[in-house]
């Protein structure tokens, strides 16, 4: 079992330290937010008044923060956990999903201080994160994912190398933007079905075991109806905020355009995410898409 410092507690790092306790690990943690504090510490875990107090003594740290500044800001700058742990020299985890630059220049510095440090971001939304069930894509040093394997197990069902540093930065970027895009097309054949006189469960049922299939049909179904434990059947309640996924396919753009690709249908997808957050729905479930889609419909 492993002594591990974990700074960012919200949505989906609550609950992934609460997995790590349960394994049996030494979990102390820190979040600006005084109620994920609390939420660690009902989960037997222990809390500290700061990152740097977080990171003492640990072998293995692990962040799970919302953007690349965010990480750029804890590990090298204000909070400057590199420094902290400089002497020690955990093994360095970070979660976040952030740009691929971000990701290396942050490996790049914990190389220099002589740590090894992995980009390990994740894909299963909060119910995954609960049910320690996530996919990690994991970045970096074959070495350093071969000892940090073991910890990602205990909050994940999917462990995934794949490849050096950034590496799994770069596949959730791409993972998210064929979600993105996937989930709009699904939305669209179900309001074209509702036209159409069909019956959604119907639908579903034929779709899900023909072509069309995919993870938003089956399992994430953005109608309501036919999926009961997807977030269209709980008013869109998340799941995958919106905002989130606006996020995950800007840095998808920003990839394409820093590599000369062309993603037409990632850049509309983005724009109709965008409309779902200016609309005041940032913070529901990224398939909520559906519903702006649908009041598009005519009569």
């Amino acid at each position: 079992m492993a002594i591990i410092g974990f700074i960012g507690l919200g949505n989906m790092g609550g609950p992934m330290a609460a997995n790590l306790v349960k394994a049996g690990h030494t979990v102390t943690g820190f979040d600006l937010n005084p109620a994920a504090l609390e939420a660690l510490q009902a989960a037997g875990g222990a809390v500290a008044p700061s990152a740097s107090d977080a990171v003492k003594g640990a072998e293995v740290v692990i962040t799970m923060l919302p953007a690349g500044e965010h990480v750029r800001q804890v590990w090298l700058h204000q909070g400057g956990l590199l420094d902290v742990v400089k002497d020690s020299k955990p093994l360095l985890i970070d979660c976040s999903t952030i740009d691929v630059e971000s990701a290396r220049v942050v490996t790049a510095a914990a190389e220099e201080a002589g740590m090894t440090m992995l980009d390990a971001p994740v894909s299963g939304g909060t119910v995954g994160a609960a049910n320690a069930t996530l996919t990690f894509m994991v970045g970096g040093d074959a070495g350093a994912f071969a000892k940090g394997e073991s910890i990602l197990k205990d909050m994940g069902k999917n462990i995934f190398h794949a490849g050096g540093p950034g590496a799994g930065q770069a596949v959730k970027i791409c993972n998210n933007m064929m979600l993105a895009i996937n989930m709009i097309g699904v939305a669209e054949g179900f309001i074209l079905g509702d036209k159409l006189g069909l019956d959604r469960d119907t639908l579903h049922k034929i779709c899900a075991t023909a072509t069309s299939n995919s993870f938003a049909l089956s399992n994430y179904c953005p109608a309501p109806g036919p999926t009961p434990a997807s977030p269209a059947n709980r008013d869109y309640a998340p799941g995958f905020m919106t905002a989130l996924m606006l996020k995950d396919v800007k840095l998808s753009q920003s990839a394409a355009a820093a590599t000369g690709v062309s993603t037409p249908m990632a850049a509309l997808a983005a724009s109709l995410y965008q409309e779902v957050v200016d609309a005041g729905d940032a913070m529901k479930d990224f398939s909520v898409v559906y519903r702006l889609l649908e009041s598009r419909v005519k009569g």
